[in-house]
């Protein structure tokens, strides 16, 4: 993946969006996170693992999720030893029971959620869409989709008690410009020549605008997909 697709939402208490921020601006705190509670889910390497990280330098409680206990247990081991507030869950979306435990024990430890960031995507295929089996459709669909919308919902009333929250989902450039998976050096360098920065994206460099948008900085920002990729032609 060279670069990502980012949607921001918010959700008021009319209930009408995906997004909600805290009114509650009485304590103020040098962290723009500070206290806030954040599930990350797939957050145990690559891009989750470093937004994971951002938000809990930036004062979060943070969730760390996977399918893997061994994985969990090592982000949990770097994150703790900077210092930062983490609980670590073994996780599979698709599973409705895996699903319910993440929320439940997320409350039990912290006693709140207010921020989700949808990370968990597959993309099992590698070649052109039109050679894309069903089976292969249905799991993508299901994954990114389907469980990301099943997580929200979940989600939404513990950040309505708290008197609001963030979600944010990652996904891929691919939405606004379709390209095929290669596993081809030429073709990878093919790719780095659309990029006017001429060169991959850091993961950090994505957990930087996340921590934003789940911040009250971007308080006003609903319903939005920002797009982080060097300069790559990324519009429909």
């Amino acid at each position: 993946m060279v670069a990502y697709q980012i949607l921001g939402c918010r959700l008021g208490q009319a209930a009408v969006c995906v997004r909600m921020m805290s009114s509650n601006t009485a304590v103020q705190q040098s962290a723009k996170l500070a206290g806030k509670i954040a599930i990350v889910t797939a957050s145990t390497d690559g891009i989750g693992l470093a937004i994971a990280r951002r938000l809990g330098e930036d004062g979060a409680h943070v969730v760390v999720s996977s399918r893997k206990q061994t994985n969990v247990d090592s982000a949990v081991a770097e994150l703790k030893g900077l210092g930062c507030s983490v609980l670590g869950l073994t996780c599979h979306v698709a599973k409705e029971q895996d699903r319910q435990n993440l929320i439940s024990k997320t409350l039990e430890k912290f006693g709140g959620i207010d921020i989700l960031v949808s990370n968990a995507a597959v993309n099992p295929a590698v070649g052109g869409v039109l050679d894309c089996p069903e089976s292969v459709w249905d799991k993508i669909f299901e994954i990114n989709v389907k469980n990301a919308l099943q997580l929200s919902q979940l989600v939404v009333p513990h950040m309505q008690e708290r008197g609001g929250g963030a979600i944010v989902y990652i996904s891929s450039i691919a939405g606004f410009q379709p390209m095929n998976l290669t596993q081809h050096p030429a073709v990878y360098e093919k790719i780095l020549e659309t990029i006017p920065l001429g060169r991959i994206a850091e993961t950090k460099e994505m957990a930087g605008l996340v921590s934003f948008l789940c911040s009250s900085d971007a308080s006003y920002i609903t319903g939005e997909s920002f797009i982080a990729a060097g300069g790559m032609q990324s519009r429909l």
